[in-house]
């Protein structure tokens, strides 16, 4: 998601990819053996059981510690958010012969939301009244809104020049994150509150009958806000220099989701005097979870055409009459669209700790304990960190100052 496409470029790598997935479900549907279908589904084997995620042990909570350092880094990856300050575009377009669905522009809140964003998608392109549709795009929002579009009996080709774990969203944290730089707070209206709820509790009720398939693709973590003073919590955090702030919707909107936090003072807890917070939040392993994804659409009959467009006149190559524009930050070269922001997002990653089943937030730094790996994230003192910033070379610097901070916290 969010690349820019071209219908003739020849991209083998990509290619390849794609006809190994697509041979794949073609040898299972024809049955022609388990171990095939062993090796597709491979993604979603069982994972060993998680240990206790905490522990309280005379009154103080126990922690197992981290382990990870510097030295053990094993890749820092860059991720170009999409954010939009009006929010997501989901508007229907006509274009010549076409008709475009748009579904893209969700800023940090792509996957959170994806199964809402694209049921509304779904029914947009549905209303055209083809059931031949192409999807633009195979990130979180493409991939999810193409699977939908199959359940609902439509024909689906997704034409895309990346596949998972090549796109964007594959680069994302993993975490519920619904209101994540979804918009700024002056364009959070009272009809964009109504869409916005229903498309967060969609996708909350769908990753509930996620949890607890074999590979974890969703998963509950417990997250503790670590602070010098107060509880610390990201959705706390001022916009600087005057400008307008981020929309900070779910303590407002869905008060009824989820578990609630829990405060520990000084000496229930092994971080000293700080004041810490948990809360329980929903992971998503993302190499589990886009596996199962693909999966589903492959063996659903879906169709996947490597492609790539420059600009709006190539998309007349495609022969669907309705498309799902789901590009991300593409969307801005692709159609134009100006109002699309890029808000750099650095992960570094360590080798995963099966003991470690919690987060942290800790001086502006925030850490998951994916099954993949530890990730350790600088989430900056408000949402305009990295707002504006297209480049995508990693920093060492960054990525160590991560992994300092909350290795700190255990000193």
């Amino acid at each position: 998601m969010g690349r820019k496409f071209d219908a003739k470029v020849d991209n083998p790598g990509a290619r390849n990819a794609a006809m190994a997935y697509v041979l794949g479900r073609r040898r299972v549907l024809a049955g022609v053996g388990a171990a095939l279908a062993v090796g597709v589904l491979d993604g979603c084997a069982p994972a060993p059981p998680r240990p206790p995620a905490t522990a309280v042990a005379g009154g103080v909570l126990q922690l197992p510690p981290l382990r990870a350092a510097v030295d053990q880094i094993t890749a820092i990856t860059v991720c170009t958010r999409p954010f939009r300050p009006q929010g997501p575009r989901l508007d229907v377009e006509r274009r010549g012969e076409q008709t475009i669905v748009h579904n893209y522009g969700h800023g940090g809140s792509g996957w959170s939301l994806s199964w809402g964003s694209g049921s509304i998608a779904r029914d947009n392109a549905l209303a055209t009244g083809e059931r031949d549709i192409a999807v633009l795009g195979c990130g979180a929002l493409g991939l999810t809104c193409a699977l939908l579009l199959l359940r609902a009996g439509a024909r689906v080709t997704i034409y895309a020049k990346e596949l998972p774990p090549n796109v964007r969203s594959s680069l994302a944290t993993g975490v519920w994150s619904p209101d994540s730089r979804i918009c700024l707070a002056p364009h959070a209206t009272p009809e964009f509150k109504r869409t916005w709820q229903e498309m967060a509790r969609r996708s909350w009720q769908t990753y509930q009958g996620l949890l607890g398939l074999p590979g974890d693709p969703v998963e509950w973590i417990d997250y503790y806000g670590v602070s010098e003073g107060g509880p610390a919590t990201l959705a706390e955090r001022a916009a600087p220099d005057g400008r307008p702030a981020f929309a900070s919707l779910e303590s407002e909107l869905l008060p009824d989701l989820g578990p609630r936090p829990r405060e520990y003072p000084a000496g229930t807890h092994p971080f000293g005097a700080r004041t810490v917070r948990r809360s329980i939040w929903m992971m998503f392993n993302l190499n589990a979870y886009t596996r199962l994804l693909m999966s589903d659409y492959l063996s659903g009959g879906g169709k996947i055409e490597i492609s790539e467009f420059r600009s709006p006149a190539d998309l007349k190559t495609i022969p669907q009459k309705t498309l799902v524009n789901a590009t991300g930050y593409g969307a801005r070269a692709l159609f134009g669209d100006e109002s699309v922001v890029p808000v750099r997002g650095q992960l570094a990653r360590t080798p995963a700790q099966p003991d470690v089943h919690y987060g942290l937030y800790y001086k502006n730094v925030s850490f998951v304990p994916r099954r993949d790996g530890l990730v350790f994230q600088v989430v900056g003192d408000s949402d305009y960190y990295g707002y504006g910033d297209d480049t995508t070379v990693p920093s060492r610097a960054e990525a160590e100052l991560a992994l300092s901070t909350i290795t700190g916290l255990y000193a």
